[in-house]
């Protein structure tokens, strides 16, 4: 299935747009209100000195836009949620399965991540942390309230990495909730986060 809508993702835009209609109907009837329940939770839970996690709406855009186009040349290339103008970033926004976060340093975004649900309780994360901001535990709080926040709302939680994306790749070795699941066209891995026996509940 994910190699299914993978293909139509990037092959059939407007199938895809179809499906991802259909989808957010089935999701906000189904599963929208525990997992915005949960991830609320998960912003109180964890935490971070100097830095705030919550929701991003529509009022947030301009802030994320200002994020996503001061990247270097590079920083972008393997990660595509979507197109990053601004309609492309309005319609994200719009989509009730598409629940976007952001992380903020003295009201600045320096930080976003996501869950694009679906409504057959599988879950896809992706995040961007801006660079003068690595290194300083954000990756860590936005795995534990992406993950978390999937898990306790009975999700199953994924992600897709292209094989040439060498940081990426050396982070999820490092990540003992990772574990590849299959390789898929394109040079790309399916990898599912599953809680490891260690990690508080």
């Amino acid at each position: 299935m994910t190699k299914i809508l993978l293909f139509v993702k990037h092959n059939i835009p407007v199938l895809w747009l179809l499906i991802e209609w259909l989808n957010a109907l089935l999701f906000s009837l189904l599963h929208r209100a525990a997992l915005l329940r949960e991830s609320e939770a998960c912003f109180r839970e964890f935490s971070l000195d100097g830095y705030a996690f919550r929701s991003l709406d529509e009022s947030d855009l301009d802030g994320l836009f200002n994020l996503l186009h001061r990247q270097q040349d590079g920083r972008l290339d393997y990660f595509t949620p979507h197109k990053f103008d601004r309609k492309s970033l309005q319609r994200a926004a719009q989509n009730s399965a598409f629940l976007m976060f952001g992380v903020f340093c003295r009201e600045e975004l320096v930080g976003y991540f996501f869950l694009r649900c679906f409504w057959n309780r599988k879950c896809f994360v992706g995040r961007l942390i801006d660079e003068p901001h690595e290194r300083k535990g954000i990756g860590r709080l936005m795995n534990r309230i992406l993950y978390n926040t999937a898990w306790r709302s009975g999700f199953r939680c994924y992600t897709t990495v292209s094989k040439d994306n060498a940081l990426v790749i050396r982070s999820h070795e490092r990540n003992p909730a990772a574990h590849l699941l299959k390789e898929l066209p394109n040079d790309y891995l399916l990898i599912e986060f599953t809680r490891p026996s260690t990690w508080p509940g």
